[in-house]
């Protein structure tokens, strides 16, 4: 694993710890499974929200943690990891219990409760994020021990899924039910114009930046004069609206929030 950044190291250190790991193969496995209960203490503070939701790099490719919203779905293939990353620190502090109904994904907040479908068999389970992975193409959630038993995929090591947003802070539902992990939308300025029809034309100039952002127009006002301002949106955090801003392609840019 490696990080641009070295500001990042440290994050990386304590909260991407089986980021790296290796996907357990369906052979895999000669130990004696025995589901028990468990009372993993929940670790959900305001500052490991903010570490985890900043962007970082696992094999040269950078994953931007993003919000999401209730009902909120997504299909992919899921993966299982088991006995060997159990009491191994997670990306979000805790530590990785192969009998807690917990799983891994590369985007989502931690803490996001998901329902996961076993398409296969249409077997369903509730789960909450505590990792980061699986960092395997087309894979979208990597499961834990216990979960995997649940859906009955172990045996075949992989399944094709759907997840869907059903929580968030480990609660399923309630107030929850209604509101976005994060509630802010990032924007970044990178242009402000007397004259409407040059702002439109700088605009239409970086409609599509980086295949990630578009470019829009606001008109307000400053001093009694009209003032076109062009702004990118597309940015999932301010972390990553930072980062977009420190590389020095629009000189005099800053952050929005609407």
């Amino acid at each position: 694993m490696f990080i641009k950044k070295g500001i990042f190291l440290l994050v990386v250190f304590i909260f991407l710890g089986c980021s790296s790991r290796q996907y357990v193969p369906s052979s895999s496995g000669s130990y004696k499974y025995k589901p028990k209960s468990t009372t993993t203490k929940i670790k959900n503070s305001a500052n490991m929200h903010r570490a985890t939701m900043r962007p970082y790099t696992v094999m040269g490719k950078t994953y931007y943690p993003t919000k999401v919203s209730v009902n909120d779905s997504f299909s992919g293939i899921a993966s299982w990891y088991g006995p060997n990353f159990h009491n191994k620190k997670t990306s979000n502090g805790e530590y990785y219990n192969m009998y807690d109904m917990t799983a891994a994904h590369k985007t989502l907040p931690m803490n996001t409760m998901l329902r996961v479908t076993n398409l296969d068999n249409s077997k369903q389970i509730i789960v909450r994020i505590n990792d980061r992975g699986p960092f395997v193409k087309s894979r979208i959630i990597d499961l834990s021990n216990e979960a995997a038993h649940r859906i009955d995929m172990v045996k075949k090591g992989t399944a094709p899924v759907r997840i869907e947003v059903v929580g968030f802070d480990g609660v399923v539902g309630g107030q929850n039910a209604t509101k976005s992990v994060v509630l802010e939308n990032y924007y970044v300025q990178i242009g402000a114009f007397r004259n409407k029809n040059g702002a439109y034309r700088y605009a239409s100039r970086y409609k599509k930046v980086n295949n990630l952002y578009t470019s829009d127009v606001t008109k307000g006002l400053k001093n009694g004069i009209a003032l076109y301002r062009v702004y990118l949106k597309g940015f999932k955090s301010e972390s990553e609206a930072r980062d977009f801003i420190a590389k020095g392609d629009f000189s005099g840019a800053y952050i929005l929030r609407k």
